[in-house]
């Protein structure tokens, strides 16, 4: 690995966007918020009614079972109004999703600050963090996040603009682990970075070369980046990356997508840190 310190004192990160940049970005975030009023199916419906963020149930007309029922005594719990609406209804609300005949109205997600998230592991002994370095496609963010509930993941830092944000296709992708891995969105992930090294984090990234993910070593607080979907990692946060790791990788497609790689690389963590 480098010397941290040597890069450190060679660092330079005076990032400068266009107008038309900005002007993208904020229309991004605006769709976002707006996105974020309604989840549809039946896990992510009920892990958000159990995290208290409903205000509305929307239910198809004919719709009824257990799941059905079981809905219904979660939203009277929380003092969550119940409406009977026709199944065009629910399929302009979820914007044409597989809602399951299950809509539900609910409070914007509220994301972490870095500093938030960073107080969050200083219980762990060994916190593993993801950074998701501009990450588009809604499945793949969602995939991943479940995954990450279910190897344990300390967290997930995601970059304010130019990413997908927790949207209902997310939160659907990710059965309900939206409301349980604590996510944080920030401006500069360079910037992040250099808090997490400060705060005594190692960083590593994925490329085609490095280390062979098998010799990773996963002592102590780690964080691992997983590039952009079609563009791997950025050029700026290479740099900041203490040591690459590789997927060995045999056939002629010589990549992987995203939360596939992602999900090998969580569970290689949760297996090297869990005593058989």
């Amino acid at each position: 690995m480098k010397d941290r310190k040597q890069r450190r004192g060679n660092e330079r990160n005076n990032p400068k966007r266009s107008n038309r940049g900005k002007e993208y970005s904020k229309e991004l975030e605006t769709s976002e918020v707006e996105e974020n009023n309604f989840v549809f199916g039946h896990h992510a419906s009920v892990e958000a009614l159990q995290a208290g963020r409903g205000n509305k149930l929307f239910i198809q007309e004919d719709a009824h079972g257990d799941k059905i029922n079981q809905l219904k005594s979660l939203a009277k719990e929380q003092a969550v109004p119940v409406k009977w609406v026709p199944k065009q209804k629910l399929d302009t609300l979820s914007d044409g999703g597989v809602h399951q005949g299950i809509v539900l109205g609910i409070t914007p997600y509220e994301y972490l600050t870095l500093e938030d998230l960073l107080a969050k592991t200083t219980s762990e002994e060994a916190p593993f963090l993801l950074i998701l370095d501009s990450l588009e496609d809604p499945h793949n963010f969602g995939s991943i996040l479940r995954t990450a509930d279910a190897s344990g993941v300390s967290g997930v830092i995601i970059p304010k603009h130019r990413s997908v944000g927790i949207t209902p296709v997310v939160t659907k992708a990710s059965t309900g682990a939206v409301e349980y891995v604590p996510i944080a969105r920030v401006t500069n992930l360079a910037q992040s970075i250099k808090q997490l090294k400060d705060a005594g984090y190692w960083i590593f990234g994925t490329d085609m070369e490095g280390t062979d993910y098998r010799q990773w070593t996963v002592t102590g607080p780690i964080a691992l980046i997983i590039g952009n979907e079609g563009k791997g990692m950025s050029a700026g946060l290479k740099k900041e990356v203490d040591e690459m790791l590789t997927i060995p990788m045999t056939g002629y497609v010589q990549s992987l997508n995203a939360g596939v790689a992602a999900g090998l690389l969580m569970y290689e963590v949760f297996r090297k840190r869990s005593e058989l």
